[in-house]
């Protein structure tokens, strides 16, 4: 996003970055004014859901009296999705849904259709690229798969990312 941030020591001119990662739980009010910058500035934002990490399963799966959590969560972004819209029928509201609970992509990918997930968890983390094709069902361009430490670590990352890039184009829908 582009801009600048006022400081007592000057401007500091913002990251120019697409899109920023959100996290929801202070509620839909603060997620508001992120929303309104992202569609000023014409970017996107992705929104924390159901994460990669082990201990995500201690608060976003707990349950709730009609859901879980992270589905809750869900619900979030897909009610901001209109407000990012673009040309296509995904929006740039997405979602951080981790690759280490696959199980949970069919569910998401319900309560979130427009959404682009970010899926965070393959490789390092023990998230398998076989098993993230759910992820895709609006279509190729539904997911962003985040695999940096399993490339980094590869000793040929080149490689390593042509892989991950080969078996995430298999399984994802056209």
């Amino acid at each position: 996003m582009v801009g600048e941030t006022p400081t007592p020591w000057g401007p500091v001119r913002g990251l120019d970055a697409d899109a920023f990662t959100a996290n929801p739980l202070l509620g839909l009010d603060a997620l508001e004014p992120l929303v309104a910058a992202a569609a000023e500035a014409g970017a996107g934002m992705f929104c924390l859901v159901r994460t990669s990490n082990p201990g995500a399963a201690d608060l976003q799966d707990l349950p709730a009296p009609e859901a879980p959590l992270h589905e809750r969560l869900a619900g979030l972004v897909d009610q901001l999705s209109d407000r990012l819209a673009g040309a296509s029928d995904l929006s740039g509201m997405g979602a951080v849904v981790g690759a280490t609970e696959p199980r949970h992509f069919g569910r998401m990918r319900e309560l979130m259709p427009r959404a682009i997930f970010l899926v965070p968890g393959v490789g390092a983390q023990g998230g398998k690229p076989e098993l993230l094709g759910t992820a895709f069902s609006a279509g190729r361009a539904a997911g962003l798969v985040a695999a940096s430490r399993g490339i980094a670590a590869d000793p040929d990352p080149a490689a390593a990312a042509e892989r991950l890039r080969a078996a995430v184009w298999e399984i994802s829908t056209a």
